[in-house]
């Protein structure tokens, strides 16, 4: 019996959409919400970017967006696609040869605004080409460069205007027949941004590409992030995510899973449930859980583990992980595996000891489920 069976309102229940692919990942429809990340290199520098999108597939990220604003760009792409793990994404922004270009140098999908490519007939080369090369197109609607015409009519970046725009790129595939794209409406104010989301989800049944563009630092883009994505993949709305953040893509990568573990979506690595610390604590838990995040970061395998001070709530917590400490005294404190007490160990042994524990979990978890999909 699942716990979301026992605890119904624990339930999301996604919007239903069309699936579309971005090379071999599947967008939309039932496919698990894809995270995604963007490179900051010079594109034309291969190794760099490669390097790049390495660390970001390695971090989890399902997808890779890559600049491409010049054909020296389109032209390093070709083998930054021969070479990257994971779909590759080229970000178009005007010029529709462009687009062509990363289409046939492999891109699995291209980024672009239909409105700026140009005449009608650029937008059916550009089309053509997609068709061509088996590329999917993302609609990219951002309230920071709308349309002259729009920003006329409303008188500024607003909701409205944002769907606006969206449906009207969505006419021009749709009148090209071109039908494997999915949308977005970024914007950097999260209250502008959701309530777009929020009407463009009933407008259409393409898959939506989350995102809080220009969401700021780590820490504050995390923020930011974590309110407008998560109020919106909550209410269900949402296929593919990107968080912006003012640092390395491999953050932007693990801000992603986090929003989506935190709120059942996506499971990927160990999920450390651990306690603020206070004076009760038998352990440094803060040291501990810095430690234990960075020896823990090869674990793939969705799991819990819970790092508690004290037995205030430590043992209610360990109840409900795969993993669990709690501090007792004198020292030392209990492990708990598959929420039963195990044994006691000594505070200065317990990192070492977490980490053989989670790794022979994992272990488990994973045999558990070769031998499920073998039979």
């Amino acid at each position: 019996m699942s716990l979301n069976h026992v605890r119904p309102w624990r339930n999301i229940y996604r919007r239903t959409s069309r699936q579309i692919h971005v090379g071999n990942v599947p967008v939309g429809g039932d496919a698990p919400i894809s995270v995604q990340t963007m490179t900051n290199t010079d594109t034309t520098d291969v190794a760099a970017t490669v390097a790049q999108v390495q660390a970001a597939a390695d971090a989890g990220a399902d997808i890779v967006r890559v600049s491409t604003p010049d054909e020296a760009s389109t032209k390093a792409l070709k083998e930054i696609v021969r070479e990257s793990p994971v779909p590759i994404v080229a970000d178009i922004h005007f010029h529709y040869k462009r687009a062509i270009e990363a289409a046939e140098a492999g891109a699995a999908c291209l980024r672009i605004n239909p409105g700026n490519i140009g005449s009608e007939d650029r937008v059916r080369e550009v089309i053509k080409a997609a068709k061509d090369h088996g590329c999917s197109i993302r609609i990219g609607v951002n309230a920071g460069s709308l349309e002259k015409d729009l920003l006329e009519k409303y008188g500024e970046p607003c909701p409205e205007a944002m769907v606006e725009s969206g449906l009207d790129h969505i006419k021009i595939l749709q009148d090209n027949d071109f039908h494997e794209f999915k949308i977005s409406c970024k914007a950097s104010d999260v209250f502008l941004a959701a309530a777009a989301y929020q009407a463009l989800a009933d407008a259409t049944d393409a898959p939506i590409h989350l995102g809080i563009t220009e969401a700021g630092g780590l820490m504050s883009g995390t923020i930011k992030s974590a309110i407008g994505l998560g109020n919106l993949l909550w209410m269900g709305i949402g296929d593919t995510i990107r968080v912006s953040l003012s640092a390395d893509p491999v953050e932007e990568v693990k801000v992603g899973y986090e929003i989506l573990k935190s709120l059942g979506l996506r499971h990927r690595g160990v999920n450390i449930i651990s306690c603020p610390s206070c004076a009760r604590q038998g352990f440094d838990v803060i040291k501990t859980v810095e430690a234990l995040e960075k020896r823990l970061e090869h674990i793939k395998t969705p799991m819990s583990l819970s790092i508690i001070g004290c037995v205030v709530n430590g043992p209610g917590e360990a109840l409900m992980t795969d993993v669990g400490f709690t501090g007792g005294g004198a020292g030392s404190g209990m492990v708990y595996l598959a929420g039963k007490q195990s044994h006691k160990l000594s505070n200065d042994q317990m990192i070492d000891h977490i980490v053989e524990q989670v790794e022979k979990k994992a272990a488990e978890i994973e045999a558990s489920a070769a031998q499920e999909a073998a039979e």
